[in-house]
């Protein structure tokens, strides 16, 4: 049951940036310079995150599933950027998605980087 929630979750956020990358605007005020970058790595970042939780059922090493869940979400922000250049009032950057993809590798490397929990053994 948990693996289809994962999997749920992921699509569903996946779902949630296809239709916000769908508005010819998102209605939020500029506050400082670059702030659409720090909203690209944010969105990425828990992309990641449900990334691995899906990723994590398939039986990957941990190498490997930092792997994949980086490079989902690289291949999922390149599409993101491609469909945004056929909505009006969008238009399509390599600096978005380099920050897509160093939001989604910080993600990965963090949850590499912790320690996996113990599994307990029957004696």
């Amino acid at each position: 049951m948990i693996k289809i929630l994962d999997w749920i979750a992921l699509l569903a956020y996946c779902g949630l940036i296809f239709w916000l990358s769908n508005q010819e605007t998102i209605p939020l005020p500029p506050v400082f310079e670059f702030q659409d970058k720090l909203m690209h790595f944010g969105a990425y970042f828990v992309m990641a995150a449900f990334s691995w939780r899906a990723f994590r059922h398939q039986g990957l090493t941990r190498n490997k599933l930092a792997l994949a869940a980086w490079l989902f979400c690289c291949v999922y922000g390149l599409s993101d950027e491609w469909h945004q250049s056929f909505v009006p009032g969008r238009t399509t950057s390599g600096w978005d998605w380099l920050a897509d993809s160093l939001g989604a590798a910080t993600t990965a490397l963090a949850l590499l980087s912790l320690k996996p929990k113990q599994q307990c053994q029957a004696s």
